[in-house]
């Protein structure tokens, strides 16, 4: 009963704020276009790196990659400015007075953020294998589990960050910490396996790793069971943390 009775609740929600993405221009064009820049700025960046240690393509190491630019611009940032401005309209602090719960409302808030993501990743793996000549996903399954925990990961990320946002403006710098740690040392721009051993064993332990080793590793094979373990356990770590610290210090209105 409380499930059917939220999904309601949560997708009038995602409707009232896909409402709103609509009519804020600058984060549509964020969510929609960033990434696709960003993937273009990597494969110029990449292009003359030496990726046969990798085992990967160029196009390969770009697309598998992207998605974490999705999850990080997409998802991540665009919902750090989302929860900041709800907040200090006093949005979140209404909702909490009605019927809906705390996760209802975070998540209600993702949807729009989180359906652009998940259709641009579907757009990723159509246009790889059918345009760009890459490989199907040797493992859907472990792709879209990378893919889920990145999503649930990405969201709980945003709810987290905005406890250091007063405003909607310093929105956008206090996301700027996760956004250039994940894109250097998560493989985003390097693949893990053309860093120095050191250095990747250190980088495999940021957020986003492991997601992105997992969904790279859905899609083009070679991960181990004892990698594929290790991977999982250190995402699902950072997400129950991440949720942890959500419930404990999330800001439901503004600062007095």
């Amino acid at each position: 009963m409380a499930i059917s009775t939220a999904a309601p609740r949560m997708l009038a929600l995602g409707r009232a704020e896909l409402i709103l993405l609509g009519r804020n221009k600058m984060a549509l064009y964020v969510a929609l276009l960033l990434p696709v820049l960003m993937v273009w700025t990597m494969r110029t960046t990449i292009g003359d790196m030496d990726l046969g240690d990798t085992g990967m393509s160029l196009n390969e190491t770009s697309l598998t990659g992207a998605f974490g630019f999705i999850l990080l611009f997409v998802i991540y940032q665009n919902l750090v400015s989302a929860y900041v401005a709800r907040r200090e309209e006093l949005v979140l602090k209404r909702l909490r007075t009605g019927e809906a719960g705390d996760a209802e409302i975070l998540g209600g808030t993702a949807l729009p953020a989180v359906a652009v993501a998940v259709a641009q990743m579907v757009v990723l793996v159509v246009a790889g294998v059918f345009w760009m000549d890459l490989r199907a996903p040797a493992r859907p399954d472990l792709m879209l589990i990378g893919m889920v925990l990145g999503v649930v990961l990405s969201i709980a990320l945003a709810a987290l960050t905005t406890t250091w946002a007063k405003t909607v403006e310093s929105a956008q710098l206090v996301t700027t910490p996760l956004l250039l740690i994940s894109l250097v040392g998560s493989g985003l721009l390097i693949p893990l396996e053309a860093m120095p051993d050191v250095m990747a064993d250190a980088c495999e332990l940021l957020p986003l790793s492991p997601v992105i080793e997992l969904v790279r590793g859905g899609w083009l094979g070679g991960l181990s069971a004892y990698e594929t373990v290790g991977h999982l356990v250190t995402a699902l770590a950072w997400t129950y943390l991440a949720v942890f610290a959500v419930r404990r210090w999330f800001r439901w209105e503004p600062r007095r």
